[in-house]
């Protein structure tokens, strides 16, 4: 199999089992968001795998697919930074993946980039139901924070177990050989 067929294989694969993870929700909260089981990690992956290239086109088509399957649309901005920049965002791990503890660290860059438009979106386009006596986008911070960190903290404990990480890396290698 030719290199190119075999990486978009890959991030096919990548975008389908974040999809089917993202319909496993642990926790979702009544005015959007949600904690799912795993679902950033598929896609921050492909970054790890093959560069922030390769890992931001993919996460803007996840972030499309998400769209498709469960439109949540108020503004057109709102749109571009909730679906396009806050998943393409999970590429970022692509920016450490040369790096000792890449895949960690990169999980890291991926979802704090994720928190940073999913918060932006938030405090500009539904400021509005900030909590009383907060502000925007101390609220929106807040909030996406505590979805998006509580499925990261979640996620860095997996790839932190052995096993887990060691599997992983067994996986990039198959991917980028």
């Amino acid at each position: 199999m030719n290199q190119k067929t075999k990486r978009l294989a890959y991030c096919a694969m990548a975008i389908a089992l974040a999809t089917v993870a993202s319909f496993i929700k642990v926790f979702e909260f009544p005015t959007g968001g949600s904690i799912t089981l795993f679902s950033m990690l598929f896609i921050a992956l492909v970054g790890y795998w093959y560069g922030p290239a390769t890992g931001i086109i993919t996460g803007i088509a996840y972030g499309l697919l998400q769209l498709i399957i469960k439109p949540e649309i108020y503004y057109p901005a709102q749109v571009v930074l909730d679906y396009v920049c806050a998943f393409g965002a999970l590429g970022f791990s692509g920016f450490l993946k040369d790096k000792k503890h890449g895949l960690l660290l990169g999980y890291i860059a991926a979802i704090t980039g994720r928190w940073i438009f999913a918060s932006l979106s938030g405090a500009i386009f539904f400021g509005e139901y900030a909590w009383k006596g907060w502000n925007p986008y101390a609220y929106s911070l807040a909030y996406n924070g505590i979805y998006i960190g509580a499925e990261a903290a979640v996620t860095i404990v997996l790839i932190s177990i052995p096993p887990v990480k060691k599997a992983l890396e067994f996986v990039k290698q198959k991917a980028i050989s």
